[in-house]
């Protein structure tokens, strides 16, 4: 990030944001007054131990869970609820399985009243972008599961979000097509340059992916560390096994597995 960045709105900022599940005994803080900016183009990657919150901070910015206290903008704007701005990609590709990849890329064109031609254009250039060409009349059961996520990619750039947000992506591929997805995925993201907040276990793929490695601390979940990748882009396997590669992993590493407990004198 430069200083020009710095000045700049962020894309999105999480600004003391707070939640809370259930109710009196079972009351449970998820998130605890996470504040947290990323810039315009920006490709974070969070990562943190099991139920740090990072799933939950990630449906708060795609308006799919709301806060407790706190609040999250959008381009300055407050986040009510899901906007056509935030592409949402899970772990399940959630395609439907009666629509071939170009249908179900065509989706929420439909949706939007696009015209046939519209929809055609649209879905061709994000198909040839994924590399699907020779499959868009192809139906999600025929596809393998690394197919399976880029069509969902497809779909969820096809609708024009200026953000992606992806929890898990890549988390059921076997590793070869972890890497393949890995390597498309930045491929896509050079030429489209859309804000990316990517969550993962994989410290490895935290690091390959990100301009920054944003750490979540272990529940309630709270913003640990972040940690710049100083890696030029485009990556590369010789990178993955480069000593400046090794050094970050292992800061990620570290910062994730040796977090001292936290007490909260609220609980």
């Amino acid at each position: 990030m430069n200083a020009e960045a710095d000045t700049m709105q962020p894309k999105i900022s999480f600004q003391d944001v707070t939640r809370i599940f259930g109710e009196g005994e079972k009351t449970f803080l998820a998130l605890d007054r996470l504040s947290l900016d990323i810039a315009d183009g920006e490709f974070v990657t969070v990562v943190g131990p099991s139920g740090c919150g990072k799933s939950t901070a990630m449906n708060i910015a795609a308006g799919l869970t709301e806060v407790s206290q706190g609040r999250v903008l959008v381009d300055g704007e407050a986040v009510h609820g899901p906007g056509p701005e935030r592409g949402v990609i899970f772990q399940q590709y959630a395609l439907f399985p009666w629509l071939t990849v170009r249908q179900n890329v065509e989706f929420g064109l439909r949706i939007k009243g696009m015209t046939a031609g519209e929809r055609s254009r649209i879905s061709d250039h994000f198909i040839n972008l994924v590399g699907l060409r020779d499959f868009a009349d192809a139906l999600p059961k025929t596809l393998s599961g690394g197919m399976k996520q880029r069509c969902a990619i497809a779909r969820a750039y096809a609708v024009n979000p200026t953000m992606l947000l992806m929890d898990e992506p890549f988390g059921a591929l076997d590793a070869l097509t972890r890497v393949h997805m890995q390597d498309q995925l930045l491929d896509t993201w050079s030429r489209e340059r859309r804000t990316v907040i990517f969550i993962t276990h994989d410290v490895d793929e935290a690091v390959y992916l990100a301009n920054r490695v944003i750490v979540m601390a272990a529940r309630p979940g709270r913003l640990h560390e972040i940690i710049p990748v100083e890696l030029p882009y485009p990556r590369t396997e010789e990178m993955r096994l480069s000593r400046e590669f090794a050094e970050i992993r292992n800061r990620v590493w570290h910062a994730v597995y040796h977090q001292k407990p936290q007490i909260d004198a609220r609980q």
